[in-house]
């Protein structure tokens, strides 16, 4: 009697993976070393490596770690009309303000920039607003909270802002949910973002500035090249994906003869980077 090929090609798999899980990891430095060892082999990809990296960096990291520190704060006072708190909405571009009586340590409340929408249709709106009708609790963390406790708080309270208080019960920042979240998947750009600054900049004829999140498609529509942007979106994860790592700042990879050269990266990701022409190129 035959064997099924079928149940081979299965034990066989299975072999390779008991084979490549083994021994089993006995802490998360060990843990760590198996992923990355997983991302060499291109059993992961190297974003989803830095992503796993993330989620085990949580459970390590504190509030204080990430939060916003208070002198950089943007908050609205009690006091405040809704004349005075619009432009501060619009200068900053947050959904969520801390709200603070005269004592800057004392913060009654949050408020949410949507809730401010039904006094758009209001006649006289200066005269019906009152801000205590439209705060939102605030949610206090201390300094030491782990993140991921925090990023369960969140998840469950519906909560996407907590303010951080010292040991003494000062303010000391805030942090987000967006805050928590990019420690695991790297920055999050949003509308107000994306048009601070040009995606590619002409330093001279042959070089130039680019942000690693330029779409590649954006890159080659710019440059004339051709470079798949079937796997990743943005130049930064076609640059990892040649590197097979993340590099670090100097080093250089050369593309269709297109030299890269990193020129800011962090623990997560790239972030600019030099790109040379080709000689016969202009």
């Amino acid at each position: 009697m035959q064997d099924d090929p079928s149940n081979n090609q299965h034990s066989n798999w299975l072999e390779r993976l008991s084979k490549f899980l083994l021994p089993e990891p006995k802490n998360q430095v060990e843990l760590a070393e198996l992923i990355q060892a997983a991302s060499q082999r291109q059993v992961i990809d190297i974003e989803s490596l830095h992503m796993i990296e993330g989620v085990l960096k949580v459970s390590r990291t504190q509030a204080r770690d990430i939060m916003v520190p208070r002198s950089q704060m943007v908050v609205i006072t009690l006091t405040q009309t809704l004349a005075e708190i619009i432009p501060i909405i619009n200068e900053s571009g947050h959904s969520r303000f801390p709200i603070i009586s005269d004592n800057r340590d004392e913060v009654v409340g949050i408020l949410l920039a949507k809730d401010l929408l039904n006094y758009a249709f209001q006649a006289d709106t200066q005269q019906n607003f009152n801000i205590k009708e439209i705060l939102r609790p605030a949610i206090f963390v201390p300094e030491a909270k782990r993140l991921n406790t925090l990023l369960k708080e969140f998840r469950l309270s519906r909560n996407h802002m907590a303010v951080v208080v010292d040991e003494y019960g000062g303010i000391a920042g805030l942090v987000t949910i967006e805050d928590v979240l990019e420690e695991i998947v790297g920055n999050i750009e949003d509308e107000h973002d994306i048009a601070e600054e040009q995606l590619i900049t002409p330093i001279n004829d042959h070089q130039y500035l680019v942000d690693a999140l330029t779409p590649i498609e954006e890159f080659n529509e710019f440059f004339n090249t051709t470079f798949d942007d079937t796997e990743f979106d943005t130049i930064g994860g076609l640059i990892m994906q040649n590197f097979g790592r993340l590099p670090i700042h100097g080093e250089t990879i050369t593309l269709d003869n297109f030299c890269f050269k990193v020129l800011e990266a962090d623990n997560r990701r790239i972030h600019k980077l030099e790109v040379s022409l080709p000689q016969d190129v202009s």
